[in-house]
């Protein structure tokens, strides 16, 4: 082994654990708070210099992406670092090569990898092997990163999120499971409506009542938005559902928890609109919702670059 390998070696072995940003559940709330408030800080051109200069982030992509590459890369070039994209057909991960293997390699390469994957099981795996933070960009069970731009977005529009109602509207999917997790974070109520065929799991509800939180469930979409601060819904058919049971029955399952002007009329008079995109404009929500005054959609998508810088400073113990 070459002197300057074997001095690689030490210094990878000699470091604190990485700060892996997986589950917003494995991380303490004034934790979750600082990197807000970093986010805060670059959003407003707070940041000092070029923090992330002299760094690079892999950003590995085995579904397809708008928001989660560009608000990623750019975020990362606007810190100052270097960004490698990947998906799944350029690499050997796409081809039986293990994540432990590829943590290993890429841990020797770059700084932070960030992964976006179906499988919740790859992300897991990766991280354990990494001697680099690993950060989750979406898994089939969770999108943390999303639920940072949300509170960041709530907060920027209606003040501190703790205490307030957030109501969920269509599918227990993985957004939905991460705004379980969130509301035993920020501290708010969330009422869930979703068909019981597609509840949320009852481990991870009980898990986040366990920990305070406030977590209502229910069928009736008309209940769970009833005086709520925000009202969130999501695509009806994500991407690992396509296969799993096709459209049309969820379609059918779900057409009665569509956000519509009369659903939202239910809500607070002031309450927000949000979406994490891509919408399924007269599915899951109507155009008059989506372009409508209460929504801040696009102001939450753009918070997903000022989020993540955040996420991305306190992951590289720069912030």
């Amino acid at each position: 082994m070459s002197a300057s390998l074997a001095a690689v070696k030490t210094e990878r072995g000699g470091r604190e654990p990485p700060r892996h940003f997986l589950e917003l559940m494995d991380i303490e709330p004034a934790v979750l708070r600082r990197m807000l408030d970093l986010g805060v800080k670059a959003k407003r051109g707070e940041i000092a210099g070029k923090p992330l200069a002299g760094k690079s982030v892999a950003l590995i992509f085995e579904k397809p992406s708008t928001r989660t590459r560009v608000s990623f890369e750019l975020g990362i070039r606007q810190l100052g670092g270097e960004v490698i994209v990947l998906s799944s057909k350029d690499m050997q991960l796409g081809r039986g090569e293990t994540p432990a293997d590829t943590a290993r390699v890429l841990s020797r390469y770059v700084d932070a990898i960030m992964l976006r994957t179906d499988d919740v099981a790859k992300i897991r795996e990766l991280a354990r092997h990494a001697t680099v933070p690993v950060i989750n960009g979406l898994t089939d069970v969770s999108h943390p990163c999303q639920l940072m731009a949300d509170v960041m977005t709530f907060e920027e529009h209606r003040g501190p999120i703790a205490g307030q109602v957030v109501a969920w509207t269509g599918d227990g999917n993985n957004v939905a499971q991460s705004f379980i997790q969130a509301a035993a974070r920020f501290g708010f109520t969330l009422r869930l409506a979703t068909p019981p065929e597609l509840a949320p799991p009852a481990q991870l509800v009980d898990w986040a009542r366990k920990e305070g939180a406030k977590i209502e469930l229910t069928a009736d979409p008309v209940a769970a938005v009833a005086g709520a601060s925000c009202v969130v819904t999501d695509t009806w058919v994500s991407m690992s559902d396509e296969k799993a049971d096709g459209p049309s029955s969820r379609h059918n399952l779900l057409a009665p928890y569509q956000l519509n002007e009369a659903l939202l009329a239910r809500a607070a008079p002031d309450a927000i609109v949000m979406h994490c995109l891509p919408a399924h404009r007269g599915e899951e929500i109507t155009d008059a919702v989506m372009d409508g005054p209460q929504s801040v959609v696009f102001d939450e998508a753009e918070n997903r670059l000022h989020a993540q810088k955040g996420v991305l400073l306190w992951a590289l113990g720069l912030g």
